[in-house]
């Protein structure tokens, strides 16, 4: 057989060679993944350059025998050559049965099958330092159908760096050698679709996220956990189990990923190593939606912290999982706490920070030690709260705080442990932030989604949907009048969330609401008064209506301190709303002009009620998401809510409508679709799908023949990065 002549690796230029999530560095003879060193022998890493070389010939073992072992060496060569690919195949996470880089032919040799990147190598002569070239960062490889529109998007997005001044407003924690450095947010990720939950390696190097890259033509999530090394735009991919929601806390040495996944029968928390490789389910859980799915790794290694519901009943319970015997222990309970959430471990891993949610405007952030005995509070936020971290030096929480009188949608806020003093913090805020060990980089997940208000004619579903009420602000909840000449919905159109009506056609457009941040219009039966939710100063949330002759707004008066989501009786006599008293929600009525309220039913998960048109049965979601439709009898006194019969769980408490004949409503399992639930039959049947995620509230004509709709006509979030936070 003929040899081929091969140059010593030795003698071989400067090159770097780009596989998969790997490099092959020559000059060094080092093997990498995402950036960090993979251990291989020498002998291993000279037959993988010898295979990349020549990718898809067939190497002979006796052209390897050449190449590692010279002439006069005495060496058992087979079993030799079989140990070094074995060690290569290890490196690589390689399987010799089902292989995805090197293919054994046997008795004859090997081949490189894997995928090289379509970049070309950087080849620098031999003279040449490597100090004096710039080496051009090597594109992401990625096994999704839309590879080249995925990544020709990313390269767009990166030149795109929106940067803003970050400063400190109370001056204490700036690092002196820090201190003239530009903070400013860059893209860390600009891919289509969703990234969100960011969580750092130890070593700041890398960064985990979840990604829903947005191919579902259902609109059902479908989230993998994924890794990208800073400064590099290789991206691994560790999951293949699209899943509802997924966050993701390091091991304290690096090694390894554990990620909460919301998946149905799935849902759990699982370990996966972060270079790649098997998952392992810790345990299963139960939490209900993404606020309860953050983790956090203790330092020491030895405890996960996590939230979850207990034995099936409402509410988030904080526990610590023991990594060791995978055994859960339930953290002290406060009983005035309606869900625990976003349990973080200190630095020093001596504390617990843990946010205590009492109702719906009151979130308590407070620091506990591991056994729950010493629970401190902080303050107390009137507002949802989208993420918390601990500063590098423990002394500090950095809150994202849900706004609603901005175009953000978000705050930071940084909280003093010692003393609870507040700072709202300077810079394009996000969500899910997460900072690195050494305290210097910032990483949040940043949302941008334009809401439109669409109309489908229901009774020619092959006719396209058309959009309504035209504005680069979003805008949703739109409701037609009874009487089919207006509609009134919310928008952020004047920079705060307000209610507006305008004509049928569009025409005429007014603005309800002024001041505080509101929305929810709901229709009085004669079409001349609506009411709506708005936030006063104080935080607490409460019901207004306002008559179209003067557009006044007026506070419902009632015993109730708040109230919420309100829906008038079909005679005009009664206001439902939802109440939050203690730390569960309950709906109630009380008399349209104001007046004492009766409790008709409590949950700690309950959400907006609609009464049927004849007044005889109350209609309410048992929950916010993947919800049971609950009716009440009205002229039952002491009826108990049953959910109605052979009815498919609804998306979310936002989409569905009550008509005469019936309920349209989005299916847990299919969001984009509407479908259309007949009381006399007790059949659904679909009527159309949206082309995109709906959003909050649907109405229907009148005379039954038009559905308003909301819908997420763009929808994104990227990773932002701060290099110099610190």
């Amino acid at each position: 057989m003929q040899l081929r002549k091969w140059i010593p690796v030795s003698k071989e230029p400067h090159t770097l060679i780009p596989f998969g999530p790997f490099e092959a560095d020559l000059p060094s003879q080092e093997l990498r993944k995402l950036g960090v060193r993979l251990r291989l022998p020498k002998q291993s890493f000279q037959i993988l350059k010898v295979l990349l070389d020549h990718p898809g010939e067939l190497v002979s073992r006796e052209e390897l025998r050449q190449i590692l072992w010279p002439a006069d060496t005495f060496v058992d060569f087979e079993h030799g050559l079989n140990a070094a690919v074995n060690r290569l195949r290890d490196a690589l996470g390689d399987d010799a049965e089902s292989p995805c880089y090197i293919e054994t032919l046997p008795k004859r040799g090997y081949r490189f099958i894997g995928k090289m990147k379509a970049a070309p190598r950087v080849v620098l002569a031999a003279s040449e330092t490597l100090a004096s070239v710039e080496l051009a960062p090597v594109r992401a490889a990625k096994a999704w159908p839309s590879r080249n529109r995925i990544l020709g998007l990313a390269a767009v997005a990166a030149v795109v760096v929106a940067g803003i001044l970050f400063a400190w407003s109370s001056g204490k924690f700036v690092n002196s050698k820090l201190d003239f450095q530009p903070m400013t947010a860059v893209p860390f990720t600009s891919y289509p679709g969703r990234e969100t939950t960011p969580s750092f390696s130890p070593d700041g190097s890398r960064i985990a996220f979840s990604w829903d890259n947005g191919t579902s033509s259902t609109g059902k999530l479908g989230y993998n956990l994924y890794v990208k090394a800073i400064g590099s735009e290789t991206v691994l991919q560790l999951t293949n189990h699209p899943s509802d929601w997924i966050s993701s806390t390091w091991s304290p040495d690096g090694s390894q990923i554990a990620f909460h996944r919301l998946a149905g029968d799935d849902t759990g928390i699982y370990v996966v190593p972060a270079l790649g490789g098997p998952e392992r389910k810790l345990v299963s859980t139960h939490a209900p939606h993404g606020v309860a799915a953050p983790l956090s790794w203790s330092p020491d290694g030895k405890w996960i912290a996590y939230a979850d519901t207990e034995s099936g009943q409402p509410g988030n319970r904080a526990f610590l999982l023991n990594v060791a015997t995978l055994e859960s222990h339930k953290f002290p309970h406060d009983p005035s706490c309606q869900h625990e959430e976003f349990l973080t471990f200190s630095h020093s891993g001596q504390d617990l920070a843990i946010v205590c949610n009492h109702n719906t405007i009151g979130f308590e952030v407070m620091v506990t030690n591991l056994e729950g005995k010493s629970r401190r509070s902080l303050t107390t936020f009137s507002r949802f709260i989208l993420g918390l971290a601990w500063s590098a030096d423990d002394q500090s929480l950095i809150v994202s705080e849900e706004v609603l009188d901005g175009a953000d949608g978000s705050e930071f806020d940084e909280i003093r442990v010692h003393g609870g003093d507040v700072h709202k913090l300077s810079v394009t805020a996000g969500s899910w932030q997460a900072i690195s060990d050494d305290g210097h980089k910032l990483a949040f997940s940043k949302v941008e989604t334009h809401l439109g208000i669409w109309r489908k004619d229901l009774q020619n579903s092959e006719a396209p949907a058309v959009q309504m009420y035209d504005s680069t602000r979003p805008q949703n909840n739109s409701q037609y009048s009874p009487d089919g000449q207006h509609v009134a919905f919310d928008s952020d159109r004047s920079g705060t969330w307000s209610v507006w009506v305008a004509e049928i056609d569009g025409s005429n457009l007014v603005q309800i609401s002024h001041g505080e941040p509101a929305g929810f219009p709901r229709w009085s039966p004669d079409s001349k008064k609506i009411a709506f939710s708005t936030r006063d100063p104080d935080g607490l949330e409460s019901v207004y209506t306002a008559d179209l002759s003067d557009r006044v707004a007026r506070k419902l008066r009632t015993n109730i301190r708040q109230q919420s989501i309100p829906y008038w009786s079909h005679d005009g006599k009664w206001i439902y709303f939802l109440g939050y008293e203690g730390n569960s929600h309950q709906l109630y009525r009380c008399p349209a002009g104001g007046g004492d309220a009766t409790l008709l039913v409590g949950s700690l998960e309950l959400t907006m009620a609609i009464e049927s048109a004849d007044g005889k049965v109350l209609y309410f979601s048992s929950r916010f998401i993947d919800a049971n439709i609950m009716m009440l009898a009205l002229d039952r006194p002491g009826a108990t809510p049953q959910a109605i019969p052979q009815m498919a769980k609804i998306f979310t408490a936002a989409h569905w409508a009550v008509v005469p004949a019936g309920i349209y409503f989005s299916p847990h399992d299919n969001p984009r679709s509407v479908c259309f639930y007949d009381f006399a039959t007790k059949h659904t049947r679909e009527t159309f799908r949206a082309d995109k995620d709906l959003n909050e509230g649907m109405s229907v004509s009148p005379d039954g023949r038009y559905m308003l709709y909301s819908q997420m006509d763009e929808s994104n979030a990227d990773i932002m990065l701060v290099n110099h936070f610190r």
